[in-house]
């Protein structure tokens, strides 16, 4: 054994680490345990695998276990590590059957996170769901085909799927109705997943709108392109409890005791990291309850670190940390980390909090401070202003409208952040907004950019420059 290198958990964060780490140092122990079958995948792709876009469950995955094995790194899966001993440099390993210690040089917390459902009544009814991972995935497509054409083998994984979990949901008639708890991420992009089989789709928000995290023109743009696929959305209207007959769920209660008679539930109110290993140890966590670490991923336990959704990271715009789980941060701290660890101390860099997502045919965008009541907490002097423009020439065929908001500090004319929604491939130009953020871009600045024109893609004045014309003479 060659200083090992130990990695707790097998998907983004921990494995971009083990790679960069088995290449900057060939001859060196490097180690993943992963507590549970599947490794290397994408979180963000399961609706689309739910809905049938995606073929395969291991289409989501980047790597399989051939693959990293291939790589030199030991994988060892339905490995649960119960007990981080940081005073001996020591890990306890269960593999179902017993346990056994094992020792690391340097350690990568990478556990990720979990969904929740608390404090919901009734959530653990059998047809009451949350989406986080594969084995949510491979229920949920299953419970959705209707048995007579369910095939386990269809749905991908060779060993990692969990052929009994398959076939008991494939079992069961598919659902007729189906509610949804939560406008978020998950929520939306299941509504459009769910409508695909025919479902009739109820969503629920507790607040006024959809998205709150995307601005007012997005939630409101998403909610009428859910309403018109035929989904109904219940704004301002919080879930009390689940009921249930004989042990089966039957209905939704509400707001004021209304009730609504459903087949499944799918409970989408958020995520939370997995920090529970590290509960008796002296690792530090953030204000955000994710881990606390430094610029270069470490925590404040040499030769400890943690990255990915069960880590904090620095907030380009604000400078706080910031809690951000999603795919890109998680990698690309993942990867430093493991350079840092090879030899080669490399930052885990700042995030903006990009985020895009497609609801039907609209897709939207997000990165930095989008609410100005956040931008006042940070200690700016917000100014917002909302455009909506062509997405391209007006002659040109399939242009579309394309709604844009950005937010500046009055005071200084720094872009703070900026969404978009729009039918015409809007949501990846929530990019060149990320880019300005990073540039640490003035309002004026990002006015003067020489974006790209040509009719098929883009008028003259991108929606953006539009956007950011309007704000600039607010802030003249």
């Amino acid at each position: 054994m060659t200083d090992p290198f130990v990695v707790i958990g097998g998907d983004a964060a921990g494995l971009s680490a083990a790679s960069k780490c088995r290449r900057e140092t060939p001859t060196r122990d490097v180690v993943v345990f992963e507590q549970g079958s599947w490794v290397s995948y994408a979180h963000c792709g399961t609706p689309y695998f739910i809905k049938g876009d995606v073929e395969h469950l291991s289409d989501l995955q980047s790597l399989s276990p051939g693959d990293i094995e291939e790589r030199g790194i030991d994988l060892r899966r339905n490995h649960e590590v119960t007990t981080i001993d940081t005073e001996s440099s020591a890990l306890m390993v269960s593999d179902g059957t017993k346990s056994f210690e094992y020792p690391y040089e340097e350690l990568l917390i990478a556990t990720g996170a979990r969904a929740v459902s608390a404090p919901i009544e009734g959530a653990d009814l059998d047809t009451v769901f949350t989406l986080h991972g594969l084995p949510d995935a491979t229920a949920l497509r299953s419970f959705l085909t209707p048995p007579a054409e369910f095939d386990s083998t269809e749905l991908g994984g060779g060993s990692a799927l969990n052929v009994s979990i398959a076939e008991q949901y494939g079992a069961i008639q598919p659902p007729e109705t189906i509610a949804i708890v939560g406008g978020g991420y998950v929520g939306v992009e299941m509504a459009e997943a769910f409508s695909a089989w025919d479902c009739k789709v109820h969503l629920f928000q507790r607040s006024e709108r959809l998205l709150p995290a995307f601005g007012t023109a997005v939630g409101d743009a998403i909610v009428s392109a859910l309403e018109s696929a035929g989904v109904i959305v219940h704004l301002n209207e919080a879930v009390d409890r689940l009921s249930e007959t004989d042990g089966r769920l039957d209905n939704i209660v509400y707001e004021d005791g209304h009730t609504l008679d459903v087949d499944a539930v799918l409970i989408g109110i958020g995520i939370r990291p997995n920090i529970e290993l590290l509960i008796d140890t002296p690792v530090d966590l953030g204000t955000t309850g994710a881990v606390a670490t430094d610029e270069y991923g470490e925590t404040n336990v040499e030769n400890v670190y943690a990255a990915g959704d069960v880590a904090e990271l620095e907030h380009m715009v604000t400078g706080e940390t910031t809690w951000s789980p999603l795919g890109l941060p998680a990698n690309r701290a993942g990867r430093a980390i493991g350079a840092t660890v090879g030899g080669s101390p490399t930052e885990v860099g700042h995030v903006a909090e990009t985020a895009m997502l497609k609801a039907f045919e609209l897709g939207c965008g997000r990165a930095g401070i989008v609410n100005p009541d956040r931008a006042e907490a940070a200690g700016f002097d917000p100014v917002t202003k909302t455009i909506t423009a062509g997405s391209r020439s007006g002659y040109y065929p399939g242009a579309k409208e394309t709604t844009v908001t950005l937010t500046a500090d009055r005071k200084s004319g720094q872009l703070l952040g900026g969404s978009l929604v729009g039918a015409d491939r809007a949501a990846v130009r929530i990019n060149t907004i990320a880019t300005a953020l990073g540039g640490e871009m003035s309002v004026q600045e990002l006015e003067q950019q020489d974006l790209g024109y040509a009719p098929p893609f883009s008028p003259v004045w991108d929606p953006i420059l539009v956007a950011a014309k309007v704000l600039s003479g607010e802030l003249e």
